[in-house]
């Protein structure tokens, strides 16, 4: 089997890590070459993003993509990973809590907002994960860092009784920027509202422009690779889909190619762009800041 160059949306299951589903892909895919858009945690599933042979390169710019999330956030519970997966540290009682005073709480993380990521996370500290540096016993406090919460939603709100003590569900749907903890949301929350939260359950309905619809099962995956029909999408049309496009000359094309830069058009445009050869190939994504596009990366036309 020879798979080709693109992306594959992936339905990831809950249990799995995302190095778990790489892997998985790698054997299907018959190729080393495989990587992802973005982690998920092992409790949580939905959308990833995963990148194969060629399109690696252009991961690196869908990382930074808005996502949408459905969640349960359960009140009156903290636990030492904001979510189920991990030991519980405190309860709360949640018997004064009021719809208002919830929804009030939830407005208040709504926005531009300073989060502190999960002490639980991949994030590095002094070049080691922090997830291991607390399993190795240390406390990690983490810089704030300024994320976007710009969609906050109450879907439905429901007690609930765990070990004789009463909880307090709710099925929100977040739409957040990059870099953003939904994890770390419902810590906050609990602790805005004094009872403590985490979550229970967390999907990923879309990174970017890729959304559930164009997701795969694993299982599917398999009947796909046996067929030798897995179901990628190009490099040019996901490139297309997801940025601004700048269609080249020939002889653009065949410079960008060689690494050299051409001017920009407009100057300006610091976002990535994507450029496409004259019979529709990817060719760079560039950087237009200034009045010569600078190429972040090119992408050999073999193979595309």
């Amino acid at each position: 089997m020879t798979t080709g160059n693109g992306l594959l949306i992936v339905d990831k299951p809950g249990g799995w890590t995302s190095h778990d589903v790489v892997a998985r892909c790698r054997r299907l895919c018959a190729t080393r070459r495989v990587g992802h858009a973005g982690t998920l945690d092992p409790m949580a599933t939905g959308v990833l993003v995963l990148g194969i042979n060629r399109a690696t390169k252009l991961l690196t710019f869908l990382v930074g993509c808005d996502k949408t999330y459905t969640a349960t956030i359960r009140l009156g519970q903290s636990t030492v990973t904001d979510d189920a997966d991990g030991e519980i540290i405190a309860t709360g009682d949640v018997a004064s809590l009021s719809v208002g005073a919830v929804e009030r709480a939830v407005a208040a993380l709504t926005g531009e907002v300073a989060q502190v990521p999960s002490a639980v996370s991949a994030i590095k500290v002094d070049g080691q994960r922090s997830y291991a540096l607390v399993r190795a016993g240390q406390d990690v406090v983490l810089p704030a860092r300024t994320v976007t919460v710009s969609r906050f939603d109450i879907l439905d709100q429901r007690t609930a009784t765990v070990a004789g003590q009463s909880m307090w569900d709710l099925d929100v749907i977040v739409d957040v920027s990059s870099g953003t903890y939904v994890r770390a949301l419902a810590r906050d929350l609990g602790a805005s509202l004094g009872v403590g939260g985490h979550l229970t359950a967390l999907r990923r309905t879309r990174v970017g422009r890729f959304g559930l619809d164009g997701a795969h099962t694993l299982q599917d995956l398999e009947i796909a690779s046996e067929a030798d029909n897995m179901p990628l999408i190009s490099l040019s049309a996901a490139a297309r889909d997801c940025f601004v496009a700048r269609e080249l000359s020939a002889a653009e094309a065949t410079a960008v190619g060689h690494g050299q830069r051409i001017p920009s058009k407009p100057a300006g445009r610091v976002q990535p762009i994507a450029a496409f050869a004259p019979e529709g190939d990817l060719v760079a994504m560039l950087d237009e800041g200034g009045t010569l596009a600078k190429a972040h990366v090119v992408f050999s036309p073999s193979g595309l």
